[in-house]
């Protein structure tokens, strides 16, 4: 396979190819909020249905499983709101032209890491590298 010119000394995205991956991070970013709204609402919601006209052992148990099911579910929802931030994040670097550049070495990440994971900001070698500390 022959590179091009412009490959070899390349230090950025094109605006043709960060256009693209700005379209993986917005249709994730979609998926990724409606996640967190079913979360929540999963956590909040205190009109569910429950046992509350049944026998009162039930209802402990019931209430101990409500009780740890919120509890993993705000967790979830904490998590899916770091990856929004993450995506977002990842659209403030497209619209600087910086995306897709890893923060340890410089170099840029690569395509197929980036369309798997849009929002990462090392490069698979540097990821080895902090695994390893």
């Amino acid at each position: 396979m022959v590179k091009k010119e412009n490959e070899v000394a390349k230090t950025r995205y094109s605006d043709e190819e960060l256009l693209e991956f700005k379209e993986i991070i917005l249709k994730k970013l979609e998926k990724a909020r409606q996640d967190l709204e079913i979360l929540t609402e999963a956590f909040t919601t205190g009109g569910e249905n429950d046992i509350s006209d049944t026998s009162p052992t039930f209802k402990v148990l019931e209430e101990g499983y409500q009780v740890m099911s919120k509890e993993e579910n705000s967790k979830l929802a904490a998590r899916q709101d770091k990856f929004i931030q993450s995506l977002e994040n990842a659209l403030i670097r497209i619209e600087n032209k910086t995306y897709g550049i890893c923060r340890e070495t410089g170099k840029l990440i690569s395509k197929e890491r980036l369309r798997i994971v849009p929002h990462a900001t090392l490069s698979i070698d540097a990821k080895l590298q902090q695994n390893k500390k």
